[in-house]
């Protein structure tokens, strides 16, 4: 008897524990929501919960609430778990990646562009990365995929199918060139060199692309990839300039000639040649056709006078050589904030952003501005617009402040973001697509 009794002490101690562990454990799960639940809130009071690009979408009839998601995402709050099934937080900051995609060991996450409320123009572009224009492709930001990694493997795989197509009966100066030097660009001109295609990579601006836009200081999160005629690259943070060394090597490497501030004006098509018309008067024909173009290759002019002088720029390079300025940065987003920080330690800063706060910036930057706004860091004036830009200074129509602001000035940086150049794409016959919520990627089952 005296055994039982001690028995079911024993057995009811450890249904105690297992039901303290259980009440624990539920108790967690339901904070957690609830601090999910609040993200999700700011993140839609601060504009970051519509997603600006590629995103994830988690299939709650599958999700088992592992959190692998979450733990593979090198970004921050892009996902959480709220009801015992993980949801998207903060959209518009992920970069997609698809290391969540990657991670999910029951494959129910599936890549997405665009939504109801908020569409996203893309090319018409078929699997093999060809337009809708026979031996024209498309890589890159351009396609949708901006991430240095997913851009640097559309470049080798568009190639790859690019290859496939060329005849040697077809007389053309080139078998491929190659419109556009950033990571797709490169990929594609050094996946075009291992396969033997004679291929000519023309670029507007300097090689690196969008990368060599980025401030010299700026940290590039990337993850590894395999680079052609390299192999693999296993970098997941770097500066611009080692990344721009590593290209500069593999191209030097290989006797790869890139013609740099060369832009392509025009593509037009005879029998089974394309003409490629650069602005430097120079025409080359070719069998096929790469755009690794940047989906903001032209920056967003204000047009507003004085915006054609040499003090206003688009982008920002070398920004420790810039001292004892009286600088004027216009823009919202992470660039301009970025922008804006590296400049103000040795410079006098104004920020000019037209709206009334700061929507969709990374949580490292907001939280950076809004210190250097409490410390007098950078001059930050919401609600305001630039009315002209003169020799000595600026003039700035801030909210409903009755005269205008006019502020000493030396330099000018515009952040206002690019456009996708549909007009160059329409006349080479590519169809135009607004995607309002669409699968990119899933897995096969």
């Amino acid at each position: 008897m005296e055994l039982i009794f001690e028995q079911i002490i024993i057995y009811g101690i450890a249904a105690l524990l297992i039901a303290g562990v259980l009440l624990i454990y539920i108790l967690k799960q339901r904070r957690e929501s609830r601090d999910v639940t609040e993200k999700i809130a700011i993140a839609k009071e601060e504009g970051v919960y519509e997603p600006v690009s590629l995103y994830p979408v988690v299939d709650p009839n599958r999700c088992i609430k592992s959190g692998a998601c979450i733990k593979a995402c090198p970004e921050h709050d892009i996902l959480g778990i709220r009801n015992g099934r993980a949801t998207i937080i903060n959209a518009s900051r992920c970069i997609g990646h698809g290391a969540c995609f990657i991670a999910c060991p029951v494959e129910a996450i599936s890549l997405w562009i665009g939504t109801e409320k908020r569409g996203v123009d893309l090319p018409q572009i078929s699997p093999t990365f060809e337009t809708n224009v026979t031996g024209i492709y498309i890589a890159g930001e351009l396609g949708g995929m901006g991430l240095i990694k997913n851009a640097v493997t559309q470049g080798r795989e568009a190639v790859e199918n690019i290859a496939k197509t060329i005849k040697k009966d077809i007389k053309a100066d080139y078998d491929l060139i190659v419109v556009g030097a950033g990571p797709a660009g490169i990929s594609a001109t050094l996946a075009a060199k291992k396969a033997g295609l004679n291929v000519l990579t023309l670029e507007q601006d300097t090689l690196g692309g969008t990368v060599f836009t980025y401030p010299r200081s700026k940290i590039v999160m990337t993850s590894p990839m395999d680079l052609p005629l390299y192999g693999k690259v296993r970098l997941k943070e770097t500066s611009k300039t080692e990344l721009l060394e590593l290209w500069y090597t593999v191209i030097s490497k290989n006797n790869i000639t890139i013609k740099e501030n060369t832009k392509v004006e025009a593509i037009t098509k005879e029998n089974s040649v394309y003409s490629v018309k650069s602005n430097q008067a120079e025409i080359y024909t070719t069998q096929t056709v790469l755009l690794a173009l940047g989906r903001r290759g032209t920056p967003r002019k204000l047009n507003v006078p004085g915006e054609m002088s040499e003090k206003v720029a688009y982008r920002l390079l070398d920004s420790e050589l810039i001292k004892n300025k009286k600088i004027l940065v216009v823009g919202g987003g992470d660039s301009a904030i970025e922008s804006a920080l590296l400049l103000a330690n040795d410079n006098r800063v104004t920020l000019s952003y037209r709206s009334d706060k700061f929507n969709r910036l990374k949580p490292k930057n907001s939280a950076l501005i809004n210190s250097a706004m409490q410390t007098g860091l950078v001059d930050v004036r919401f609600s305001s617009n630039i009315k002209s830009i003169n020799p000595e200074n600026v003039i700035i129509n801030v909210g409903d402040a009755e005269a205008d602001l006019v502020l000493e000035n030396d330099l000018v940086y515009i952040f206002a973001g690019g456009e996708l150049p549909t007009d160059f794409l329409k006349k080479i016959g590519i169809e135009i697509n607004t995607k309002h919520g669409e699968v990119v990627l899933k897995h096969s089952k």
